[in-house]
């Protein structure tokens, strides 16, 4: 069974980057027909999708985010990262990592989330 664990640091100043990694165990990241998303959740509000990144390495992004978002990779840690820039309080939310299959938007596991919180 596929496994994943998001890391990163929890609390944040506005204007800085926020940076998250997801580390997967039980399957490659580079599974063909696999996508890897991140979404959140900010507080008392439903789930907002952030973006995702194929098994080649391509990404895509929501519109409203697009500006300040990256996704990234490590195939040899099985890992990708969310790298979100000049982050404000509305960027407050907890942070999932979420595998789909076989289409972007066919969720199956998901970690647990992180809280990250932007505070000055």
């Amino acid at each position: 069974q596929v496994q994943l664990q998001e890391s990163g640091p929890g609390l944040l100043k506005p204007s800085q980057t926020l940076s998250l990694t997801c580390t997967v165990s039980g399957g490659s990241i580079s599974t063909n027909n696999v996508y890897w998303s991140w979404i959140r959740q900010p507080p008392e509000k439903g789930l907002e999708w952030i973006g995702y990144m194929t098994s080649s390495g391509s990404t895509v992004y929501t519109p409203s985010l697009k500006s300040r978002t990256s996704i990234s990779r490590d195939t040899s840690k099985n890992q990708f990262t969310l790298q979100l820039s000049s982050v404000t309080p509305e960027d407050t939310a907890v942070y999932y990592c979420v595998r789909a299959e076989p289409a972007p938007g066919d969720f199956g596991s998901w970690g647990q989330g992180t809280q990250v919180t932007v505070s000055s």
